[in-house]
C-alpha cells in the first residue's frame, strides 16, 4: 500500500509539473509575433459577395521555424464610419477589432501608428537611429545664395522624443551656369532610413535629370517615383517598415516649385498673407481615400484616421507593406518670384502640430535672419508641447536693389 501511494503521488507530481509546462509553452506562443500571416480584410463589396481583401503581414522576428499561416477576418466594413452607426456596433467593432489589429501595429513602429515602441529590445536600434539623424540634421544653421537672390535658415531638434527621424537638405549648386537652391524636410516613421536615404539621393537624383530645365515638374515627379524605388530595392529590415514625408522647393530663375508627400508642409508669405502652397495628404480625405480603397485597400479609425488601420499619411516614401496605397506621387505647385513673395517656410509636423499657418508667418515676418526665424518656430513649438521631432526650414526672399 505505501509503494501504490508513493506511485501515485509521484505520477501527481509528474502531471502536475507537465500542466505547467504546457501552459507556459501556450503563453509562448500566444506571444510569439506572427510569422506569415494573412489579413483578410472586407470592404463594402465583400458584404454583397464580392472577394475578400488580401494583403501580406510582415514576417517574425525571431529565427524559428516558420509557423502556418493565420487567417484573420476583420469582420465588418471598416472603410466607412457609417457602416457602424449604433454605440453598441461601434463598441463591438472595437472589441473585435482592437485584439487582431493591435499585434499587426507593433510591426510598424513610428510616430504616424497607434502603437507604442517595445521598449524591450529596441532601446539600442532606437539610439543608433537617434544618432544618424542628428548626425544629419544638426542643430541650425544658415546661408545666402551666390547672386544674393535670397538666404535661408533651419533648426532641428528631437523634442520630447528619445530618436532623431527628421532629415533636411539645403543645397544650393550651379547647374549648367545657373544658380539653383534645393531645400526639403524629410519626416521618417518607423525609423530614420527613409528619410536618410531620400535626404541623401532625392536632389542629387533630380539635378541628373535630363528634364531639370526643360520640364521641370515632370522631372521633379519622375525623381520622386525612382528615388522611392531605388529606397524599396534597397531596403533589406525585416523587423520594421520605414517611410519617410518629403516637402521640397526648388527654385530655378524666377520659379519656386513646391513639392510633397505626406504631412510635412510648405507656406508661403506673399503680400503679407500666409498661402499653404501643399497640403497634407491625411486618408481621410475624399480622394485619398477614394484612391486607396480603389487600389484595394482601406482606411479605418484607430485613434486617428489610418491606411490598413496603421499609417496616419496616405502618401510617403517607403513603406514598402503598404506601398500598393500609400504611393510617393508628389502633388506640385508652381510659384512665379517677385517682389511680392517674402519668404517660405518648410517644416515637419512637429511644427504645424500645434503652430497654424498665419501665426507661423506672423512668428517670421519680422525676422530679417532667416536662421533665426527658424530657431524662432523652433522654439515656440517646443514651448506649446510639440510631442514629435520639430525641424523648420526659411527661406527669405531678398530685394536686391533695396540690400
Amino acid at each position: 500500500m505505501a509503494r501504490e501511494g508513493e506511485n501515485h503521488q509521484t505520477k501527481t507530481n509528474t502531471t502536475g509539473r507537465s500542466i505547467e509546462e504546457a501552459t507556459r509553452a501556450r503563453a509562448r506562443r500566444a506571444w510569439r509575433p506572427w510569422r506569415g500571416a494573412t489579413l483578410y480584410v472586407t470592404r463594402p463589396g465583400a458584404l454583397t459577395g464580392a472577394p475578400p481583401v488580401r494583403s501580406s503581414v510582415l514576417g517574425a522576428r525571431d529565427d524559428r521555424a516558420p509557423r502556418p499561416p493565420i487567417r484573420l477576418p476583420l469582420i465588418g466594413c471598416m472603410s466607412s464610419p457609417t457602416s457602424f452607426s449604433s454605440p453598441t456596433l461601434a463598441c463591438m467593432r472595437e472589441l473585435l477589432l482592437r485584439p487582431l489589429v493591435l499585434p499587426l501595429l507593433s510591426l510598424f513602429p513610428c510616430c504616424s501608428c497607434l502603437s507604442q515602441r517595445e521598449e524591450e529590445g529596441d532601446d539600442e536600434e532606437e539610439s543608433l537611429m537617434g544618432l544618424a539623424g542628428e548626425a544629419g540634421s544638426p542643430g541650425s544653421g544658415g546661408g545666402f545664395s551666390a547672386n544674393g537672390k535670397f538666404s535661408y535658415g533651419y533648426a532641428s531638434s528631437p523634442g520630447k522624443r528619445s530618436s532623431m527621424e527628421d532629415f533636411h537638405d539645403t543645397r544650393i549648386d550651379g547647374v549648367d551656369g545657373e544658380t539653383v537652391g534645393l531645400f526639403g524636410v524629410f519626416d521618417g516613421h518607423g525609423g530614420a532610413r527613409a528619410a536618410e536615404f531620400v535626404k541623401q539621393n532625392l536632389f542629387t537624383n533630380l539635378i541628373k535629370h535630363p528634364k531639370f530645365f526643360t520640364d521641370t515638374k515632370s522631372a521633379i515627379a519622375e525623381t520622386y517615383t525612382s528615388t522611392d524605388s531605388e529606397f524599396l530595392k534597397a531596403e533589406t529590415s525585416t523587423n520594421r517598415d520605414a517611410g519617410s514625408t518629403a516637402s521640397t522647393a526648388i527654385l530655378v530663375g524666377d520659379r519656386l516649385l513646391v513639392a510633397n508627400v505626406g504631412d510635412s508642409r510648405a507656406v508661403i508669405c506673399r503680400g503679407g498673407d500666409a498661402i499653404a502652397v501643399s497640403r497634407d495628404h491625411k486618408p481621410d480625405q475624399s480622394d485619398e481615400r477614394q484612391r486607396i480603397e480603389d487600389a484595394g485597400g482601406f482606411v479605418m479609425w484607430a485613434g486617428t484616421w489610418r491606411v490598413g488601420g496603421v499609417l496616419a499619411v496616405s502618401r510617403a516614401f517607403g513603406d514598402k507593406l503598404l506601398k500598393q496605397y500609400v504611393v510617393a506621387d508628389p502633388e506640385i505647385k508652381e510659384e512665379v518670384v517677385d517682389s511680392s513673395l517674402e519668404f517660405l517656410i518648410l517644416a515637419s509636423d512637429g511644427l504645424w502640430d500645434v503652430v497654424t499657418n498665419e501665426e507661423a508667418v506672423a512668428m517670421v515676418k519680422p525676422i530679417m535672419d532667416s536662421e533665426q526665424a527658424a530657431k524662432r518656430l523652433l522654439q515656440e513649438a517646443s514651448q506649446r508641447g510639440s510631442a514629435d521631432n520639430i525641424t523648420c526650414l526659411v527661406v527669405r526672399f531678398l530685394d536686391i536693389e533695396a540690400s
